[in-house]
């Protein structure tokens, strides 16, 4: 999707992969569609409603594993040209001959209705999440940049290429969770620094090797063509922005007819040195050493070149010698020009054979500053708190899921939002929804070289807080571990943190920083806790060293420390070999061999 002519390939060079905290406490614009058309590729045929399960799981992963705040925008009417080149795109895949069918009319066409339904229902499911859906006027990824550009969020997750064109600054174009690095962006200020092109140059490139709204761009060019060839123009010069500027664009004059028109500008320099050329005589050069100069002359007395002083006469030329004279560098650049222009003339040739080209209705489009149906999107990003019992009882409708699976699915949701809520003194009061409250911070846990805090949320009854027995959870300690969560049912998603039971407790990996800003004296006091626990687990272990004595302390203390040999063949000088048995290790002036023989009798 987006530009033709395998476009990402060309940016993939300039890719980055972010971490986990990448887009903590940040806004990003999400194409619902790109979610949605992702359950084709994964569990249709063998989950009931992929396309609701896949927004369920990735909307309480975004938000509460990487702590982002979630924009999803759908898309609205698409235009004619755009239904045009899905339904040119539905026949070829069909081996349908696109030459004998009529010329569309021109009309909108909307997406079939069962694709429509799919988003229908993820937009439901997304109010009642309390998470900020926008509709756009047409593509999403549109809105999607917009947004970006704005400033209104920070990022877009898409994998159309159509959004740099779009104008879109920041691009997450995959998001692999279970991995140090889940993020690769694309930001466009990298890709301006690597290949030096700004957005008008992207907008040239997919016009001419075809885009989501013109499948065929210009016959027989490809994207390392298209890529060379508008490098040749400035950013203002490569399209003409709407009518702002006096003189006409490049490609605009090369959709008049006139392919010379184009190199008028860029041949100057060539032309005039082909005049200057034309009085210019040819230097000769010896067909014997290469070098200029007649072979007759060079008979005589070698050439200056050659410098040869034991043989009179130039020597022969190896193969493949080229003279570097200024007369056969100046050829070897006009030459060079020569063969750029013919490029050139012969790009031009078929962009002057393309009608109607370039396309202004598309150019109008990328260019757009408006995709959306209201006049400004602020008041319309907001968050909301989740409608509980109307949420549980969607999903249990649309995916028949017990009510105890979702409402424990959707306690790390539903924490994080309470944790921000208690970090800014926002009337929540004690109780997590009434039910449960913050106890403990059990370990530290590291996922993927992320570090967590396992918190512990102890259940609140009517009668009185529950008596839970802690010892167990004070004794295991804060231990640091590499923790992976094991799937339950193989069509679980397994990039969302499981929500663990002991002991009547819920237990979720927490960001650090929300936590410390939310409970800084839990914090402090775990902190605490932790550091007593290893300062006594260290003298339990010099207590129970085998090597440890009160008469030497500076023995080794460590189990897993190895005795060098002095130490462990201790020197007992002036002892007899008697008294070695009974009284220590035998002395350093007897041979190894006797020594261990009688250390160990």
């Amino acid at each position: 999707m987006g530009v033709g002519g395998n476009f990402w390939d060309l940016l993939k060079p300039y890719a980055r992969t972010e971490g986990f905290d990448f887009l903590r406490n940040k806004r990003v614009a999400i194409d619902l569609s790109y979610w949605i058309v992702q359950h084709e590729t994964a569990i249709k045929a063998q989950t009931r409603s992929p396309h609701l399960r896949l927004t369920f799981f990735r909307t309480i992963n975004l938000f509460s594993k990487f702590g982002a705040f979630p924009v999803f925008v759908a898309d609205g009417t698409p235009s004619p040209l755009k239904s045009q080149a899905r339904i040119m795109r539905f026949l070829q895949a069909s081996g349908i001959d696109l030459a004998s069918l009529p010329v569309a009319d021109g009309s909108s066409v909307e997406r079939n209705k069962k694709f429509l339904n799919c988003v229908q229902e993820c937009v439901e499911l997304l109010e009642l999440f309390g998470m900020p859906v926008l509709r756009a006027s047409g593509e999403a990824e549109g809105l999607c940049a917009q947004l970006n550009r704005e400033g209104r969020v920070d990022a877009c997750i898409t994998s159309d290429s159509d959004a740099f064109l779009f104008g879109a600054k920041c691009i997450i174009k995959r998001l692999k969770p279970n991995s140090q690095e889940p993020f690769e962006c694309y930001q466009m200020s990298d890709v301006e620094d690597g290949l030096g092109l700004k957005r008008n140059h992207l907008i040239a490139i997919a016009l001419l090797v075809g885009n989501d709204h013109d499948l065929k761009g210009v016959q027989g060019i490809g994207i390392e063509t298209a890529l060379s060839f508008v490098k040749l123009f400035g950013e203002d010069e490569v399209l003409d922005r709407l009518g702002l500027y006096s003189n006409p664009a490049r490609l605009r004059e090369l959709g008049s007819g006139n392919p010379l028109t184009m190199t008028h500008d860029v041949g100057d320099s060539f032309r005039n040195s082909a005049n200057e050329n034309t009085t210019r005589t040819r230097v000769s050069h010896c067909s014997l050493c290469g070098h200029p100069g007649t072979k007759r002359s060079h008979l005589k007395d070698s050439c200056e070149r050659c410098s040869s002083t034991t043989i009179k006469g130039c020597t022969q030329k190896p193969i493949g010698f080229m003279c570097e004279c200024s007369s056969c560098d100046t050829d070897k650049k006009e030459n060079e020009q020569k063969k750029n222009e013919a490029w050139k003339t012969r790009v031009c040739k078929k962009i002057s054979a393309e009608p109607n080209f370039p396309n202004n209705e598309i150019i109008r489009m990328y260019l757009s500053t408006n995709h959306t149906t209201f006049t400004d999107a602020q008041p319309f990003i907001s968050w909301k708190n989740p409608n509980m019992e109307m949420l549980v009882d969607y999903v249990a409708y649309k995916l028949n899921w017990e009510p105890s699976f979702i409402r424990q699915k959707l306690f790390p949701f539903l924490s994080t939002i309470f944790l921000r809520n208690t970090a800014k003194n926002q009337e929540t009061g004690s109780m997590l929804f009434g039910q449960y409250e913050f106890d403990i911070i059990r370990r530290t846990k590291v996922r993927f070289g992320h570090t967590f805090y396992v918190v512990v949320w102890k259940k609140f009854a009517k009668t009185g807080y529950d008596r839970i027995d802690r010892t167990g959870l004070e004794e295991e300690g804060e231990v640091e571990e590499e923790d992976v969560d094991e799937l339950g049912d193989v069509f679980d998603e397994p990039d969302v943190t499981n929500v663990r039971v002991d002991n009547g407790c819920l237990m979720t990996d927490e960001n650090m920083d929300l936590v410390m800003a939310a409970y800084p004296e839990k914090v402090d006091r775990f902190l605490q806790e932790k550091e007593a626990k290893e300062t006594k687990s260290k003298k339990k272990t010099r207590a129970k060293s085998p090597f440890s004595t009160p008469e030497n302390s500076s023995s080794p203390t460590s189990r897993s420390r190895q005795l060098n040999i002095t130490q462990f063949y201790r020197s007992s000088k002036g002892e007899s070999t008697e008294n070695l048995k009974d009284n220590g290790p035998p002395s350093g002036n007897l041979s190894k061999s006797v020594r261990r023989r009688l250390l160990f009798e």
